[in-house]
């Protein structure tokens, strides 16, 4: 048996410069922050409280704003990419040759359902995955193995079976923790930047990649 387990953001869709820009703008603009891009962009993981904490501390804001400035995050976010939001090059021949193979797939992400929603249904792609793993399902965000296991779980596989999609570094160190092999996107990050990674198998541009053929057959 074979399980493939996709990242949403960067991974399915390259989106990751618009997030970066949405938060540094919210930092910059709304919140008194002085963040360079080149400070916003390793942020760019786990769940949006998470983010906050790593930016302003702690102690700066109560759960209920940091919830209300993740929504305004994601509306500006949603609100710049939607003319631009596609699936990456090959991933919808990708996904419906596993589909058509019976391979479970499964959706292990960091994003709040909100998003996850625009991506699924604006594309109309829900129909490939029988599970979703969103940020209000975990406890422990990535590198945390929890999305993932969960994931699998839900798919009836084991970590051995599973294959995760991921594009940054966290993402698959969670793979490396939950105990499966990682397919990096490079979208988003270089793979020079996963080398401590033991799991990562294959690095690709897009999924016209052959690489995927081989993972169906």
């Amino acid at each position: 048996m074979k399980a493939f387990i996709f990242d949403l953001n960067g991974t399915m869709i390259n989106d990751m410069e618009y997030h970066t820009k949405a938060w540094q703008s919210l930092f910059n603009n709304e919140l008194g922050g002085s963040f360079t891009w080149d400070e916003v962009k390793p942020q760019m993981y786990g769940k949006n409280p998470e983010v906050l904490v790593r930016m302003f501390g702690p102690d700066r804001f109560t759960l209920d704003e940091m919830n209300d400035l993740s929504y305004r995050k994601e509306e500006k976010y949603q609100q710049e990419f939607l003319p631009h939001l596609a699936l990456l090059p090959g991933l919808i021949e990708f996904l419906e040759a596993a589909y058509q193979q019976g391979i479970p797939m499964a959706i292990g992400s960091a994003a709040i359902p909100f998003n996850i929603d625009f991506v699924l249904d604006n594309l109309n792609i829900r129909h490939y995955f029988k599970a979703i793993v969103s940020a209000d399902d975990v406890v422990l965000s990535k590198p945390h193995p929890e999305t993932f296991l969960k994931a699998a779980e839900l798919l009836g596989a084991s970590p051995l079976e599973c294959v995760v999609f991921e594009d940054v570094p966290k993402g698959a160190e969670a793979a490396a923790n939950a105990g499966m092999k990682a397919v990096v996107l490079t979208t988003t990050h270089n793979p020079e930047e996963f080398a401590h990674l033991p799991n990562v198998v294959h690095f690709a541009n897009d999924f016209n990649d052959n690489y995927f053929k081989e993972l169906i057959n």
